[in-house]
């Protein structure tokens, strides 16, 4: 068996290691489509073969054409270690500096099978999200992050690792790592086909939001948003409070749409999740995320009905496909009267509509996963003709049954509109909000976000102690707080980070999720620094958050839906934070294309900061936090929400240096109904 050791030397070649085919135990990825003539795999393998001497080519040749043909990528499978990947105690991993071991936990941590989608193509969640392109490009990775220095930064392009570089030595701000993913040139266009075509080439991956910068933390990730999601709809749509009785209907549990059955039950709902492949429908299950499982939908609908009537929070995943469960209610609904589904959402990786992200429902899993190897056009009528009946059924729902239904910011609305499905409003709007619009939109700009941590040592005392520290902060915060806005959600947060460990979210790496503001971020990540210092918590702590945040991710179907201004496709905010981060003491940054809703819909960007008790971490986290939140708290402002021009007006108050460009309102529409007509 390889060790941490052995895998810290770099990719072996003297000898290779031994050929293993594919472990049948594991769930895979599709397979992946593309266009390339002979020519073109002729260059993909070319591109595949450079990572070797050319002694070695004729036997990999040979092995890699072959996956490239069964697989439509080439994966490398011969180099994937038999080391269990995991989150390994950060001193166990033999690097020079803290931050390389940091990130080879991060990166392991993504690749473990209980976090990891399909952990043998290198997929972390949302059917296509690469940590890295190749078991090759991850084999030096490991060698790079071991050999790495303080004055050395890694270049990693879109899971390629460039090499190292040096950086100014000494410096307490140069990050350790530079990630980018699946950027192209505006010009050459954004079209999926040519996306699959470049990934069958090997020269760029879809990193998601946060596989490729390796801070996903697995379901825990989005659950706590999800739960403030669930329970603001409730008090947006049906005006209360608690959710007892209250049913919400969604689909998906693979990768982070595994977050929902857990949130569901945190919300006090009934939560009815649909998935059509067992794998991951049990993965959930036996993780406990998902409390019970049912594949017949006449006992599905008596066990909503039960549920229902005795007010009990419950997650129940369907075995199936959504669209048969949404036809159901509606069916159910004709017949009887009976509203079995107050709340409704879906969270299929429609980024990847007819490359295995929706599966239609005209035929079973495990058929449509030949047709869509066997023949695309035919996959992708049935996937637009789902599409469609799914809408119709949510549609009666919504018109008769008081349904109240979002997009999840999955692409969901965008890619029924292709469909031709009726989802389209009135002045180029859909006919249903974006749960950015409706919901999390005046959150993010009060500067609220999913602030993350994971603890280094995988001691779970460590989390525990992260956990009081946290709602230590928050208490303190509270109870100083005068503008109501802020109070409530620090309120809600409160709540949550007090009742975490009791929901058993820990999936992999001890790690913990919380929404917090610029102040609420900087000042626990201080308070954690100073208690590594002093040996309360006994390893070291990497800080991220999710690129779904304040100032993260430009995406108009998404994370800027609600900014009005025009500015929504602009991708300034998530630039400059990338390079912003940069400079101000992350460990490492990263800039992706297509992150969360698609190729050509996005851009995002995202950092981890290491804190390892140390005055620099402290002036890290003094000076990145507070910048990678007002980032886009300034922006939200310019754009005219009041929520986000309370939020930099606070952080301007507290820190005389922060200087922000206001915008005056216009205050007589009619003045400028006049010019314009």
């Amino acid at each position: 068996m390889a060790t941490l050791e052995e895998l810290s030397r770099g990719l072996p070649l003297d000898p290779l290691p031994p050929f293993r085919p594919r472990d049948p135990n594991l769930p895979h990825a599709p397979n992946r489509k593309h266009t390339l003539n002979a020519n073109q795999k002729k260059l993909a393998l070319k591109n595949a073969l450079r990572y070797f001497p050319a002694r070695l080519h004729a036997e990999l040749a040979i092995e890699f054409y072959d996956e490239l043909q069964q697989f439509g990528h080439i994966y490398m499978y011969r180099f994937r270690p038999t080391l269990p990947l995991r989150a390994y105690p950060i001193w166990e991993y033999p690097a020079r500096t803290k931050a390389g071991a940091a990130l080879l936990l991060m990166v392991m941590n993504n690749l473990d099978p209980q976090v990891a989608q399909y952990p043998e193509e290198l997929v972390t969640y949302g059917g296509n999200g690469q940590v890295l392109s190749n078991w090759a490009q991850f084999r030096i990775l490991c060698g790079y992050l071991c050999q790495m220095g303080d004055d050395q930064t890694l270049s990693l392009y879109s899971g390629h690792p460039m090499g190292l570089f040096p950086s100014a030595a000494g410096s307490t701000l140069s990050p350790r790592a530079v990630i980018t993913n699946g950027l192209v040139v505006p010009s050459a266009g954004h079209s999926r086909a040519q996306y699959d075509d470049l990934f069958a080439l090997g020269v760029t991956q879809f990193g998601q939001m946060t596989a490729g910068s390796f801070c996903y933390i697995g379901p825990q990730g989005i659950v706590h948003g999800t739960t403030i999601t669930v329970v603001n709809a409730a008090r947006k749509y049906l005006h209360r409070d608690t959710l007892e009785g209250v049913v919400y209907v969604t689909s998906g549990l693979g990768g982070m749409s595994g977050a929902q059955a857990k949130a569901a039950v945190i919300a006090g709902c009934v939560g009815v999740v649909a998935e059509v492949d067992p794998v991951a429908l049990n993965k959930r299950h036996a993780q406990g995320w998902l409390t019970e499982v049912e594949e017949d939908l006449d006992l599905l609908v008596e066990k909503i009905r039960k549920a229902k009537a005795e007010k009990r929070a419950v997650s129940i995943g369907y075995l199936g496909n959504a669209v048969s469960l949404w036809e159901r209610l509606a069916d159910e609904h004709r017949r009887t009267g009976e509203i079995l589904a107050e709340l409704g959402s879906d969270q299929t990786s429609l980024h990847d509509p007819f490359g295995g992200g929706y599966w239609p429902v005209q035929l079973p899993h495990a058929e449509a996963k030949k047709l869509l190897v066997e023949d695309p056009d035919a996959f992708k009528g049935l996937v637009e003709e789902s599409l469609r009946r799914q809408v119709a059924a949510i549609n009666h729902l919504a018109q008769n049954a008081a349904l109240h239904f979002w997009d999840y910011g999955n692409a969901f609305l965008l890619e029924a509109s292709r469909a031709g499905a009726p989802v389209d409003g009135p002045d180029g709007t859909f006919r249903y909000p974006s749960y950015v619009q409706h919901i999390m939109g005046d959150v993010f700009s009060l500067g609220f976000g999913p602030f993350r941590w994971v603890c280094c040592s995988g001691d779970p005392e460590d989390l525990r102690e992260t956990d009081l520290i946290a709602a230590r902060i928050m208490e303190a915060a509270l109870k100083k707080e005068k503008d109501e806005p802020v109070a409530a959600q620090l309120r809600d947060n409160l709540m949550w980070i007090r009742e975490a460990e009791g929901h058993a979210l820990v999936v992999g790496s001890q790690a913990r999720i919380l929404y917090a503001d610029a102040k609420g971020r900087a000042d626990t990540a201080v308070a954690f620094n100073q208690a590594i210092r002093d040996g309360r918590i006994k390893g070291e702590v990497v800080i991220s958050r999710d690129h779904h945040d304040v100032s993260g991710t430009d995406s108009p179907y998404r994370e800027t839906s609600n900014i009005t201004d025009g500015s929504s496709v602009c991708a300034d905010m998530a630039v400059h934070n990338f390079v912003g981060g940069a400079f101000r003491g992350a460990t490492w940054v990263a800039l992706h294309h297509g992150g969360g809703v698609g190729w050509g819909e996005v851009i995002n960007g995202g950092f981890g900061l290491l804190l390892d008790g140390s005055d620099e971490a402290f002036e890290r986290a003094r000076t990145l936090l507070p910048f990678d939140v007002n980032n886009g708290v300034a922006r939200r402002c310019w754009a005219g929400n009041e929520n986000a021009r309370l939020a930099i007006n606070r952080a301007a108050s507290a820190d005389p240096r922060l200087a922000i460009t206001l915008p005056h309102t216009v205050l007589d529409d009619s003045l400028l109904d006049k010019l314009v007509q």
